[in-house]
């Protein structure tokens, strides 16, 4: 079987396998993070009322056209668009599964 290439998911994938923090929305669907750093201000005070903040473990459980990431945390889901997922860096802790 032949495997499409796409130049943006072998990015990621090599962006991921260096296990040095990433900016959020180069994350894949599936894979767990920890979050290293957030932006200051009402944002970061925003996310820590949800439960998320640096340390945090959180799957990135979706990648969504325009950009946006939706995070998973326990049970909690929350949509981080575009600009604000650049802001957040992020470690790799454990690949998606193929």
């Amino acid at each position: 079987m032949i495997k499409s290439f796409s130049p943006k998911m072998d990015i990621i994938q090599l962006m991921s396998k260096l296990k040095s923090p990433f900016p959020l929305h180069s994350s894949a669907a599936g894979q767990l993070l920890k979050i290293i750093s957030m932006p200051k201000g009402v944002l970061r005070a925003q996310f820590i009322r949800v439960g998320i903040h640096e340390g945090e473990k959180v799957r990135c459980l979706e990648r969504l056209p325009g950009g946006t990431v939706v995070l998973q945390k326990n049970r909690q889901q929350i949509a981080v668009g575009h600009q604000l997922a650049k802001q957040i860096l992020v470690a790799l802790l454990e690949d998606v599964e193929a």
